[in-house]
């Protein structure tokens, strides 16, 4: 799994985003000056807690089993400047299906709890069956990558208030020096109103990896623009105003299930989302991964907090010392 030399000013490898190191048999930690703060954002990059947290389960399994899920709930914003650890429960080895489940502690607290499934393959089970992939979508070498169209839409734009500006500015360095690539392809409304979001995704100059690694590099694509489609359908965002002013946007839980060993995150994929339900400040999101080529690989879901800039009404009692969430 050997990379060519990283050049500065380049995107870091994906291999380096994820690496940890092994303390002892059932106990890793993130590796010094890794861990990504995205702006404006309240802690580190779950799709990236999630990925170590598969990286450490997968040094824990036979690798004649192969990950089929997983689920995690986020409980704490993470800090990128000190390490987290995770710690692997073994919890049960069977014939077919194996578990393990992950904690992720950083200063003395849980911030983050994992439960994901491996299986022997089956490939003599005789059905398949898949939603296919949607129809009529440019390809991903006709579309710009995100920071290209706001480098223009900044050009263009000149009375764009300061905040916006400085705001755009700092997404696309962001975007610049970040190990994926990301295009927009497509949003849909079909007649019932579901709003759908396609985007194309990979993983920039990425060496070849085995499948159980690719996994976990899916895992921290699928965290990428996900539960901010909730935000697309609500009409919210950060640079509004009242009940349209996003306040806060944190992940609650993030499940994906895997169906195919066979794909390479180098290579372009799709990343289809909707949002089926919104209320009382939270938002679900739906997504499913495919190749280029139309193969579904993965699908996945995701919780999460979504407020505007409305108080609550009084309340009795304290809640002094407790968590925004």
């Amino acid at each position: 799994m050997a990379e060519a030399p990283h050049r500065q000013g380049e995107p870091p490898f994906i291999s380096a985003t994820l690496g940890l190191d092994t303390l002892d048999l059932n106990l890793f930690r993130s590796k010094a000056n890794s861990l990504f703060v995205p702006i404006r954002a309240r802690g580190v990059f779950g799709g990236q807690v999630i990925s170590q947290a598969l990286v450490a389960a997968t040094k824990c399994v036979d690798p004649a089993y192969h990950l089929n899920s997983m689920h995690c709930y986020f409980l704490l914003s993470a800090s990128g400047t000190v390490p987290i650890f995770y710690t692997v429960d073994r919890i049960r080895d069977g014939r077919s299906y194996c578990t393990r489940s992950v904690r992720a502690v950083q200063k003395g607290q849980t911030i983050f709890t994992m439960l994901c499934s491996f299986q022997r393959p089956e490939p003599w089970q005789p059905h398949d069956y898949q939603m296919p992939m949607p129809q009529g979508l440019p390809p991903p070498d006709t579309c710009e990558d995100t920071e290209v169209i706001y480098k223009r839409y900044l050009k263009v734009q000149k009375d764009l208030k300061p905040e916006f500006r400085e705001h755009l500015a700092d997404y696309i360095q962001e975007r610049e020096a970040s190990p994926l690539a990301i295009r927009h392809a497509a949003v849909r409304v079909n007649e019932e109103g579901v709003r759908t979001i396609m985007t194309w995704f990979k993983v920039r100059a990425m060496a070849k990896y085995p499948a159980s690694f690719q996994k976990c590099i899916l895992s921290y694509i699928s965290d990428s623009q996900f539960i901010g489609a909730a935000t697309k359908v609500l009409h919210i965002d950060r640079h509004s105003e009242g009940e349209n002013r996003l306040s806060m946007s944190s992940t609650i839980d993030h499940t994906i299930w895997f169906y195919d060993d066979d794909f390479d995150c180098g290579d372009w994929l799709l990343y289809v989302v909707d949002t089926p339900r919104a209320r009382h400040g939270r938002a679900v999101v739906f997504g499913r991964m495919y190749t280029e080529s139309g193969k579904l690989i993965a699908v996945m879901t995701q919780e999460g907090v979504m407020r505007v800039d409305i108080r609550p009404p009084p309340q009795n009692g304290t809640v002094a010392g407790k968590a925004k969430l």
